[in-house]
């Protein structure tokens, strides 16, 4: 076999504050958006709608009698007001780990009212305002993401009322969980698919949760798509499933190419993804995944400056020399340009250069067998 050059950079790793990037592409993950300001009239239902928006209606809200309720000062038509007061919540993403949060008190008497908001992590916000107004845009950050309750009390001194209501709400982030390099898709075998060329302009579907042990409710999935037998140029586009498919593409490919490249993309509630063939003819497409991301307690994302762990052509993290063919290198990951000891994952972009021959390259741990499929 014939020997080849071969370069690694490092980019990311798994450890600390997780994030789950919007729809990915090629050229990265798209920064996450501010849904639009609620109406100022009470939402019908709780829900969480593909804006990012999550609502709880004020009729969810629970009225307590404080005591002292009927005292002498306390207006009887503060008290008819103030029984009827109601309080309806909105949480809109603004990033991985972060909300804007608004609440309505309708109905309520147009004195002081005392508000506390439970973030349901262990910290609160404290805020005056009077009742029939809205309290906009409270910023909180959470320290992981994950799914929280947030409570929300308003106290009316003057005539005695309680008011309180909660709003069950997910951030956008979720956490890293590497997985051994497995084989989901491989349209030349038939697996997970039909065995059968991707016609040209046409989608597959790949199912995700429940494959290869990855979970039900995954957020999204980290693959390396790969696109073979072409025989025309093209390009293939990667998305979830009941989603409109996006304009821009994932890799690119011309005839006689077989082209790879990470995805990372959003899984549809399904469970699927769709391979779209945005091309003049048929091709076969190969998917492995490599991680995920879940909301069950996992290994977070840090991103990092691009820095090079490996060059083979000047001896930079192993030998100098080019790789022999069937030949295997291990490289120090941990304890350089700022990796802790404690990372579990790494994310890479490995180059292969002056190949003399056809061949590929299967990036795994130490101390494992190699895996089946290529990076």
């Amino acid at each position: 076999m014939r020997s080849r050059r071969l370069v690694v950079s490092a980019a990311a790793l798994a450890v600390g504050a997780g994030f789950l990037p919007g729809t990915a592409q090629a050229a990265g993950p798209a920064t996450p958006g501010v849904s639009a300001p609620p109406p100022e009239s009470a939402p019908d239902e709780a829900a969480a709608s593909e804006s990012g928006t999550f609502r709880s209606p004020g009729e969810r809200t629970v009225r307590t009698v404080l005591p002292g309720a009927g005292a002498k000062g306390a207006s009887a038509q503060g008290s008819a007001d103030a029984s009827n007061l109601e309080l309806a919540m909105w949480a809109d993403i603004r990033t991985a780990r972060s909300v804007s949060f608004g609440v309505n008190l309708y109905n309520g008497a147009p004195v002081p009212h005392e508000v506390t908001i439970d973030w349901g992590d262990g910290t609160t916000h404290q805020a005056t305002t009077n009742g029939g107004e809205i309290l906009r845009d409270v910023r909180h950050t959470y320290p992981r993401p994950g799914d929280y309750t947030i409570t929300v009390t308003a106290t009316d001194s003057v005539n005695h009322v309680q008011a309180a209501n909660q709003l069950q709400f997910s951030t956008a982030g979720s956490f890293f969980v590497p997985h051994a390099p497995t084989r989901l898709l491989d349209t030349r075998t038939g697996t997970g698919a039909a065995k059968a060329k991707v016609g040209a302009y046409t989608p597959v579907r790949l199912k995700i949760a429940g494959s290869a042990k990855v979970p039900a409710g995954v957020a999204a999935v980290v693959l390396n798509v790969t696109v073979t037998n072409t025989t025309a140029a093209g390009h293939v586009s990667v998305y979830p499933s009941g989603r409109e498919r996006p304009e821009s593409s994932n890799l690119n490919y011309d005839a006689g190419q077989t082209v790879p490249n990470q995805v990372i993309v959003p899984v549809g509630k399904d469970g699927c993804i769709e391979l779209y063939n945005g091309g003049w003819k048929a091709v076969d497409l190969i998917a492995d995944v490599t991680g995920y991301f879940d909301r069950a307690a996992a290994d977070g994302y840090t991103s990092l400056n691009p820095v090079r762990f490996v060059d083979t052509r000047e001896g930079l993290g192993t030998a100098r020399g080019q790789v022999a063919g069937q030949g295997t290198f291990g490289v120090q990951i941990t304890g350089r340009s700022g990796i802790p000891a404690g990372a579990t994952a790494v994310a890479l972009n490995v180059t292969v250069t002056d190949p003399k021959q056809a061949g590929h390259l299967t990036v795994f741990p130490s101390g494992q067998a190699a895996p089946s499929t290529s990076t």
